[in-house]
C-alpha cells in the first residue's frame, strides 16, 4: 500500500469530522500545509441568515480566516467590515453578473470595494444555456474582457467561475480553453472549482499546470463516489497534489464550497479539520 495511506489520523475533534474519509487525512509524503483557507457563505446559508455574526465567529473558531460573499446579512458595509476585522476573518470576493449593464456593474463594484473585497466573480459567464457553442464562447470572452477592464478601473480583480460543461467538447475544442485563451490575463482570470473540473471529465491538476498564473482562487469542493457533492475530506478527490502545485504557483486562496449542504456548520467544521491536517 502507498506509504501516504499508511497513517490514519484518529483524534479528530467534532462529530462532523468523524465522517471524513480516512484515506484523505494525512494523505501525502510532504510536510507543507495550507497557511490559510476560507469558505463561501452559501455553504452555511441558513445559519448565516439566522445569525450571521455567530456563524462567522464559529467559522473562525474552526480555523477559517477568509470569506467569499456573505455581505448581504449585515446592515451596512461598515458593520460588516468592522465585525470581520474584529473576529479575524478577511472578506476576499463578491459577485456580479456580466449580463448587467456597465452602470449597474459600476455600482456593484463600489459596494464590493466598500466591503473590503479584492476580487469580483461571475459564477455564470454565459448568455445562453448548455451545451455551449463556439459562438457562445466568442460572445462570453468579449464581454468578460469588457467587464474585466471595468473591474480593473475600480481597483478590483475579475474572475469567472467554471462548472462542468466548460469541459465538454464543442465544435472547436473545450469552452474552458477558449475562455482562458481569448481573455486578457491582465483583466480576466479564473476561480477554478476543483469538483466541477473533475465532474466534466477534466483533470484539475492538469488544468492548473496548463494555466499557471491564471487561477488566484481555488474552490475546494469534494466528490462523493456517486459523483454528487460532498464536504472536503469526505470524498474521492486527492487534494494533496493539487495543493502542492497551487503552492508552487503561489496561489493563496482556498475556498471551501459544498452545494446544497444540509448541515452548513457541520460541513465547515469537518472541512476545517481536514484542511488543517492535510499535508502535501
Amino acid at each position: 500500500m502507498n506509504t501516504r495511506r499508511n497513517f490514519i489520523k484518529t483524534s479528530i475533534a467534532g462529530a462532523g469530522a468523524m465522517a471524513l474519509n480516512p484515506l484523505n487525512m494525512l494523505a501525502s509524503e510532504g510536510s507543507a500545509k495550507l497557511k490559510k483557507f476560507g469558505f463561501i457563505s452559501g455553504i452555511a446559508g441558513e445559519a448565516m441568515k439566522a445569525d450571521w455574526k455567530g456563524t462567522l465567529k464559529k467559522a473562525v473558531e474552526f480555523g477559517f480566516s477568509e470569506l467569499e460573499g456573505g455581505t448581504n446579512f449585515a446592515s451596512s458595509p461598515q458593520e460588516f467590515v468592522s465585525f470581520c476585522k474584529e473576529i479575524g476573518i478577511q472578506p476576499i470576493a463578491g459577485s456580479v453578473s456580466f449580463r448587467s449593464s456597465n452602470e449597474e456593474l459600476k455600482k456593484s463594484f463600489d459596494k464590493i470595494k466598500a466591503h473590503g473585497q479584492e476580487y469580483v466573480l461571475d459564477y455564470w459567464p454565459w448568455y445562453g444555456d448548455v451545451p455551449f457553442s463556439f459562438e457562445d464562447c466568442k460572445k462570453s470572452a468579449e464581454r468578460l474582457n469588457e467587464v474585466g477592464a471595468l473591474a480593473k478601473n475600480h481597483g478590483l480583480k475579475f474572475l469567472w467561475h467554471n462548472h462542468d460543461n466548460e469541459f465538454r467538447e464543442m465544435e472547436e475544442g473545450l469552452p474552458f480553453d477558449y475562455l482562458m485563451e481569448n481573455t486578457d490575463p491582465k483583466l480576466v482570470n479564473c476561480e477554478m472549482d476543483i469538483y466541477w473540473v473533475k465532474k466534466g471529465g477534466g483533470d484539475p491538476l492538469g488544468v492548473l499546470k496548463k494555466y499557471t498564473g491564471r487561477v488566484p482562487i481555488l474552490h475546494v469542493k469534494d466528490m462523493a463516489p456517486d459523483e454528487d457533492f460532498i464536504c472536503p475530506g469526505r470524498g474521492i478527490i486527492d487534494f494533496g497534489p493539487i495543493f502542492k502545485e497551487a503552492k508552487k504557483q503561489g496561489i493563496e486562496h482556498y475556498i471551501v464550497e459544498r452545494d446544497n449542504e444540509p448541515d452548513g456548520l457541520g460541513c465547515l467544521q469537518s472541512s476545517a479539520e481536514f484542511l488543517k491536517n492535510l499535508r502535501f
